[in-house]
């Protein structure tokens, strides 16, 4: 059998074991979703798995780097990617996901074992890049929030532009020119 073959038999395969499951998710015909554990534990993830064209002779791609996991660390991040990679090296040349997916759900604990929530979000990618940061914190500038009728309002006055019109606030200008008397009885 070619590698597209094998992959397309895992496919179905995955897409008949996991009918209806919502902790699998098929990304694309070779990306998927995985999550291990309940989406409100703490020690849940959600691994992110696709298929480089040659799989199963070849690894699959394994991150963590989905919006869900930004509360782990670091290093949890490392063990959990390294335990797997141990299983795919063990498996490579079979189709692994259902396996692997197992795997993680059974040793979930033992992965999480020593999870304290990260402070800052971390991604582990495999950059070449040295000098660069694993993570930088942006704090962004804080908006004014309007109320529905103060945007009501503001839309109100301006075109369809979004510009202000000629003249509007000639209400201010009448007011301020009979405060200081504009014209002169003489």
């Amino acid at each position: 059998m070619t590698a597209n073959e094998d992959q397309e038999m895992e496919l179905e395969a995955l897409r008949s074991i996991y009918e209806g499951d919502e902790c699998f998710k098929e990304l694309g015909p070779v990306s998927f979703q995985f999550m291990v554990g309940n989406h409100n534990e703490s020690n849940s993830f959600l691994l992110d798995v696709s298929w480089p064209k040659t799989y199963p002779e070849t690894a699959p791609h394994i991150s963590l780097d989905a919006f869900f996991n930004n509360r782990i660390s670091l290093e949890t991040k490392q063990l959990i990617i390294s335990k797997l990679y141990e299983q795919v090296e063990m498996n490579l040349g079979t189709a692994m996901m259902y396996t692997l997916f197992e795997w993680a759900k059974e040793n979930q604990t033992m992965l999480m074992e020593n999870h304290q929530p990260a402070v800052s979000a971390v991604t582990l990618t495999s950059n070449n890049d040295t000098n660069s940061p694993v993570s930088v914190i942006k704090k962004k500038e804080k908006k004014e929030q309007l109320t529905k009728a103060q945007k009501r309002k503001m839309i109100g006055r301006t075109d369809n532009k979004g510009e202000l019109p000629r003249g509007w606030n000639w209400v201010d200008v009448i007011k301020q020119l009979s405060k200081t008397g504009g014209k002169e009885d003489g």
